[in-house]
């Protein structure tokens, strides 16, 4: 049965891309096959292999060493705030971006990321039938962030058609940046993170060629990478520092708002029709989280915590989830690995005004088909859960 449902829930999100695609005669099905089947291996191999396993166990105890460097620099600065025993959200969660964004810096100083991003796209780029630009892109925005990556292909920005262009946005949503993922692996299971870094990375390409077919002539397939500004290594590392600074009071400032806002709301909804802004939406996007393999029983909660990833962002869903303790792990997985993006509303705004910054007239272009990209991303991140909920 399990089976069954995600293999129909595969189909749906196949239907509802290939409903809304621009051009349907410009699809290339073996591709898309190769990267299904891509993703159907990378997440058995990940969840339910010793390999698996040992890799992410790795990955996750070189965020925890990591984080427990981090933990020297906050507690330096804030160790007298903490009540004994207690560790506040902004202090164990969020500044410990600051010191991820510090390392990316060092290691974007030395070439050693510019090097793996452009190599590990070309090889990307032989499986996905896409650009080398499209490729790149993908694997920059999963290291860089959804803003950040644009600079870096600044030179071909205005150049760009719109179907391109809707590629490398559409990569920028589905994925997170790297200097984040300590945050999340504080507030879901490690293993669910990996696995939709991984997977969210071939589901970009799956749900863009689709939704978004075209052909790029050898003439036009050329990458050219901006190098970064020339200067000092404490000049670089000091700009990184506040970079990862400013994402962390962002990212707070945006939990305030958005957690009192839907609080707000929810008082308001069960007020007046007796269940909740959540539980309403719940009921909306209960179907998809079905889809995915929730069991039904559940799916009204999960699919509230999707709809909350939705119209909030990943950081407030996932401390719902948090509070969600008698969904099954099975639940939790499947809900964990959907949301692992950086699919919705706000990002539409994000990403506009990023490309608007490097070249205004491509910012337009990006701010119209805004709506699409949030429908695809979401597609992307449902079509991972599903592949994932296979093997949990």
């Amino acid at each position: 049965m399990r089976y069954l449902v995600a293999v129909l829930g595969v189909l749906v999100v196949f239907v509802l891309t290939y409903a809304v695609s621009n051009d349907r005669r410009n699809i290339r099905y073996r591709p898309l096959l190769v990267m299904v089947v891509l993703q159907a291996l990378l997440a058995f191999a990940l969840l339910n292999t010793g390999v698996g396993e040992f890799l992410i166990g790795g990955f996750a105890s070189i965020f925890e060493k990591l984080l427990s460097y981090a933990a020297e620099g906050v507690n330096f600065v804030f160790g007298g705030i903490a009540n004994e025993g207690q560790a506040p959200f902004f202090l164990s969660v969020l500044l410990p971006i600051v010191f991820i964004s510090a390392l990316i810096g060092v290691l974007q100083y030395t070439k050693i990321l510019p090097f793996i991003i452009k190599y590990i796209g070309l090889v990307l780029s032989k499986v996905n039938g896409m650009g080398k630009l499209e490729s790149y892109n993908a694997v920059a925005s999963a290291i860089l962030g959804q803003s950040e990556v644009f600079i870096s292909v600044k030179k071909q920005i205005g150049l760009l058609p719109k179907q391109r262009l809707y590629t490398l946005c559409a990569s920028a949503m589905s994925t997170v940046s790297m200097s984040i993922v300590g945050a999340y692996m504080q507030m879901i299971n490690p293993k669910y993170v990996v696995t939709a870094l991984v997977l969210n990375l071939f589901g970009g390409f799956i749900i863009a060629s689709i939704l978004n077919p075209y052909v790029i002539s050898k003439d036009e397939d050329i990458l050219v990478v901006q190098g970064e500004e020339k200067q000092s290594f404490f000049e670089m590392l000091g700009e990184y520092i506040m970079d990862g600074f400013k994402v962390a009071i962002t990212v707070a400032a945006m939990l305030i708002g958005f957690v009192a806002i839907i609080a707000l709301i929810n008082g308001i909804f069960t007020g007046i029709f007796g269940v909740s802004f959540q539980e309403m939406l719940g009921y909306v996007f209960a179907p998809f989280a079905f889809m995915m393999g929730v069991p039904w029983k559940e799916a009204v909660e999960a699919g509230s915590i999707m709809a909350t990833k939705m119209v909030s962002n990943e950081f407030v869903a996932m401390l719902d989830l948090g509070k969600h303790t008698a969904l099954s792990a099975r639940t939790v997985g499947i809900v964990s690995v959907f949301l692992v993006s950086f699919a919705n509303f706000s990002s539409i705004g994000i990403i506009s005004g990023a490309v608007k910054g490097l070249h205004e007239k491509q910012g337009n272009v990006v701010a119209r088909f805004g709506l699409k990209l949030l429908y695809g991303a979401t597609l992307v991140s449902v079509l991972s859960a599903t592949i994932a909920g296979l093997f949990l």
